[in-house]
């Protein structure tokens, strides 16, 4: 028997009012047997940014052929296109707008990104301002029943992307920036796992690499938060493989005001501990 499709859920919405369920109700009216995760709903109002870096950063966690809807969409209305792609062994359904950067950055030549067009598709009435529950749940609902990508509209061959910050590599530094500001108040940076290892820095925990945000230079980067005192700044590489400033048991944002997303961050390779 084949498994129910899977289909998340990426909004700036929040849950205080119907805009998510009446997103869930649409879809379940097409297909009532679909999975509907709700990846986030509380994410920075407007902020295109923040939701693209969520959904790279969650999507690959769910099985090949998952439905991931993005609605974030400060242009809804507007004659910003909605899209359909392919990417990667998944489908993604949001507004061209930049949502999808990191994921249309690494898209393969024959990898498809369609304009919705096909009103057949859509709720009868479209509002012009809810085209989540209007356009992109039918959609996806109509997709997770077997419809094909090509029959919502044609090809696009140059969606919008954003400016995504991209790290700068030197013999044994690599430089980079706070991408994203977690509930915890960890600054998460755009300096890979990967970059790491570039440098010639151990990323599972390094006492000979040294991590500079704004004046403070943190002179290791640690396996797990317990190898520092409750209180004590730190650099760790987070679940999500990029490195990140943190405070044990308590939140680097708050303590360093200052720091927030676009804060400058560096990691070099000592020879000293």
């Amino acid at each position: 028997m084949k498994n129910p499709a899977v289909i998340t859920l990426l909004t700036d919405f929040g849950t205080q009012d119907t805009y998510v369920g009446a997103m869930k109700g649409v879809i379940l009216g097409i297909n009532p047997s679909a999975n509907i995760v709700d990846l986030a709903h509380d994410l920075p109002k407007h902020d295109i940014l923040a939701a693209s870096f969520a959904l790279e950063s969650a999507y690959h966690f769910f099985p090949a052929g998952t439905i991931h809807v993005a609605v974030v969409d400060p242009g809804v209305g507007s004659k910003r296109r909605a899209l359909a792609a392919q990417l990667n062994n998944h489908l993604f359904v949001a507004p061209d707008n930049g949502i999808l950067t990191p994921i249309l950055e690494k898209r393969k030549p024959k990898e498809q990104v369609i304009s919705l067009e096909n009103r057949s598709f859509f709720l009868p009435r479209i509002s012009g301002t809810f085209h989540g529950r209007d356009i992109f749940a039918p959609v996806a609902a109509h997709l997770s029943i077997g419809v094909k990508l090509n029959a919502f509209g044609p090809v696009v061959t140059d969606p919008v992307l954003l400016p995504w910050p991209k790290t700068k590599q030197a013999a044994n530094s690599i430089s980079g920036e706070v991408i994203h500001v977690d509930r915890f108040g960890n600054l998460v940076t755009n300096i890979t796992r990967n970059c790491l290892v570039a440098i010639g820095v151990n990323p599972t925990g390094d006492d000979k690499a040294m991590t500079q945000i704004g004046r403070s230079r943190l002179r290791e980067i640690v396996g797990s938060y317990s190898q520092k005192r409750r209180g004590q700044l730190l650099a760790i590489i987070g679940s999500v493989d990029r490195l990140e400033i943190a405070v044990r048991e308590g939140s680097a944002a708050s303590i360093h005001r200052t720091w927030r997303r676009g804060t400058k961050v560096t990691v070099s390779k000592t020879n000293n501990a």
